[in-house]
Order: C-alpha cells, then structure tokens, then sequence
C-alpha cells in the first residue's frame, strides 16, 4: 500500500511543487530555500533536540501560536522547530519571535523526511490538526520520535473518506502515539476507524485559546481614525467565486446604507491583485492598504492586502462574515473565532462544516447568523449596522462562548507532557 501510494506521489510531485513554487504577486517566495522540500534542511542555532511543531500553513500556524507560547514558558530550556509547507505559512511561523525556529517541511518521499531527521533529531513531533502522511509518519516512527496530534478534527466526510483507504489510514494511525480532537464527535470518528481509544482524547478546540489582542494598539486605533464613525463590515479570508457575491452584498448595502465601507480580505496573498481587479471592475471606489493608500470619504472596498493583519481589521470592523463558507462541500469555512474573540457579530454562509460545533454554539447564542445569497447577506448587515443594541448583545454572546471553552492549550501541554523533555 505505501509502495503504492509513493509510486503516486512520485508523479504528482512536480505539480504540487509547481503550486508551491509559482510567483505571483503578493505571494512569498521560497526562494533558494526550496531544497528543505527535499531534506537538505539547515541545522538549528541549538544544539538541544527541539520540540517539533508542524503547522502546513497560515491558519494552522495562527491556531498553534497559543500552545507555542505555551511550550516556550514550560520549558524555557527547549528550542522549537516549526515547519510549514507554504511560504505564506513560512512567513506567520518567522513573527513567533525568540526561541522558535522555522524550516520547510520535506516532502513525503523516505529520503527527504529521513535527510530532516538526521539534521534535526527532534525529541516529539506534534502535527497541528490533521495533516497526516504516510512516509513522514513511518519515518518518523521508525526512527524512536513519539508523535501527537494537536488540535485534530475529523468531520462525518472525511472519515466516510478514510472508510474508502481505510489500509492507508490504518498505515498512518499504528505510528501515532496520541491524538487530542477539538471535541468528542471528532474522537468517537477516530475510534471508529479503529484508532485504541486509549490513544484518543479530547481537549477542546485550541482555536478558543486565542492571545489576548490589544485594541488600543497604534494600527487599530489608526484605522478606526481613518474610517471615523462609518458602518463597517469585514468580508473576511475570501475564495474565488466568494468575492463577487459578497461585492454584490455591499452593492445593495450601500443602495440602504451609502456610507457604508466593506474590508475585503482575500484568504490567500496571490490573488490581491486579481481580487483588486475585480473591484474595480465592478466600479467601486478603491483603496488598497497594502499599498498604503488613505481611506477617504469616497471609499467604498478597502483591500485588505496584507499579511498578519487579519486582527487588527476585525478589531475596527462592526460585524464580520467568515468566508470560505459559501462554496458548497469545496472548503468548509474559517476560524469564527477570531471575531468572536473581539466580541463582534458575525454572518457565514451554509458551509462552515470545519468549524461546525463551534459555529453551531455561535448560532444558537444569537452571536453568528447564516446567510448565503446577496440581498440576505445586505439585510442580515444591515440588522446589526442600525441596531446598536443587537449587535452588542451578539457580539457580548460570542465573548461568552469564547469564555466558556477555553482551557484546551492547558489540556494539551497537560497531554503532550509524558513526550517532552525541558
């Protein structure tokens, strides 16, 4: 079966590394660094064996941030590696500051995961989520590494997926040492693809566990200088085919609200300009903070093209809709979290099945409403814009369930603790 599966690798290769690879404009480069995809990884500025993180992207390393920070003030003589496969990944992990370190995760052949090993010797690995593949898990085995799954989901499609392999899956479970699910729906699916229950454990979403953002900092209060008392919405981590429909929601927002302003934040930094295109295609007045353009009277889109940055938008917005939720079965939504965490409302579309206990709390608490075609999407906006009172109490309803369920990095650290050496 992994002969099998390496085989199919093997020609599909050159085609996931052309996406990786591809420059576009907004997109970070890989650069000279591309050979850590084949194992020629750097040696760590330690001599100490780190504790192995690996988040592959953006949304995987903001969500493993808080248990991060966590390792590094319960053992402050560790050093922490990070990889991710994405540039755009690579450029979150470089802000995590002193004491972690970044690589590129090597592709899943033996003798790129087999170079890693020997230059790194990690003590653990812990695998954000759940990105699983089957020669870096061997390899990793084989070679004595303990590794646990942080933060792990499995929805009802993607275990009737794993039923399909269920010989593969079985390949990837027998080298896991422990998996922490975000809830117990994702542990009993584990269990039922034949995971021992005794390696399976639930700890909560670490999503719930995020920093405390500071409202009062220099960019946030900036922005709300620049947009002054207007009504404000985020259309946040945006996909193709997203971006026309939720243009088409501020269209009729503005025919009730004229003064309304719409922050529009592409999900990936590559499609900046395309999506900037497009806006103004569809006569909008424009204005793009990544260029360091002013927020005037006229502005109708402020183009969130920037990385990092997603918190401080939020923070200066009234209400946010959560993309990614209205392409079907394709994506499944974002974190709903974020905006809950800063007490604001929110819309998402149908699909948010990634995020589905929680956007289900959010729903029931009268803090998220779902809403799919534009004039819905205009009126649920407009709802909260003219009703100070909704939205207060909305935005205090997601505070409360955020409250309510954190403690998942202090499970986690707990959990993972029998695999780490200070």
């Amino acid at each position: 079966m992994r002969l099998l599966y390496t085989l199919l690798l093997f020609i599909a290769a050159p085609f996931l590394l052309l996406g990786l690879y591809r420059a576009k404009d907004g997109k970070p480069k890989v650069g000279k660094r591309w050979v850590e995809h084949f194992g020629r990884t750097p040696r760590l500025t330690s001599n100490t064996q780190p504790i192995w993180v690996h988040a592959v992207s953006v949304g995987e390393v903001i969500a493993a941030k808080p248990i991060i920070l966590a390792l590094r003030k319960a053992h402050p003589n560790a050093s922490i590696l990070v990889t991710t496969t994405t540039a755009t990944g690579a450029a979150i992990a470089s802000k995590l500051g002193d004491g972690v370190e970044h690589r590129y995760m090597p592709i899943d052949f033996s003798f790129a995961v087999n170079g890693f090993l020997k230059r790194i010797n990690p003590q653990a690995m812990l695998i954000m989520e759940t990105e699983l593949w089957p020669n870096t898990l061997t390899a990793v085995k084989k070679a004595g590494i303990p590794i646990v799954v942080m933060n792990a989901r499995l929805s009802e499609k993607s275990m009737r997926g794993y039923q399909r392999v269920q010989p593969l899956f079985d390949l990837l479970s027998k080298n896991i040492d422990h998996i922490l699910c975000q809830f117990q729906d994702d542990a009993d699916r584990f269990i039922q693809l034949g995971v021992n229950s005794q390696n399976v454990s639930v700890s909560g979403s670490v999503k719930f566990d995020l920093p405390e953002f500071d409202e009062t900092s220099d960019p946030v209060i900036s922005l709300k200088q620049a947009i002054k008392q207007r009504p404000v919405w985020v259309a946040a981590s945006t996909h193709p085919g997203e971006d026309e429909i939720l243009l088409d929601a501020h269209q009729a927002l503005l025919a009730e609200q004229p003064d309304a302003l719409m922050v529009l934040v592409p999900r990936h930094p590559e499609r900046f300009g395309d999506v900037a295109a497009l806006i103004e295609q569809k006569e909008f007045s424009l204005s793009r903070r990544g260029q360091s353009q002013p927020i005037d009277d006229n502005t109708q889109v402020y183009l969130g093209d920037t990385m990092g940055e997603m918190m401080t938008l939020l923070a200066a917005s009234k209400v946010t809709f959560m993309a990614g939720s209205l392409m079907g079965e394709k994506l499944g939504g974002h974190n709903l979290l974020e905006p809950a965490s800063l007490g604001k409302p929110q819309i998402t579309g149908p699909s948010y099945f990634n995020f589905q206990v929680i956007g289900d709390q959010l729903i029931e608490a009268g803090a998220c409403e779902v809403q799919e075609a534009p004039s819905d999407i205009a009126n649920a906006l407009l709802g909260f814009m003219n009703n100070p009172e909704k939205c207060q109490q909305a935005g205090e309803a997601a505070l409360n369930v955020v409250e309510r369920n954190r403690g998942a990095v202090a499970k986690t650290l707990e959990a993972i603790a029998p695999w780490i050496d200070d």
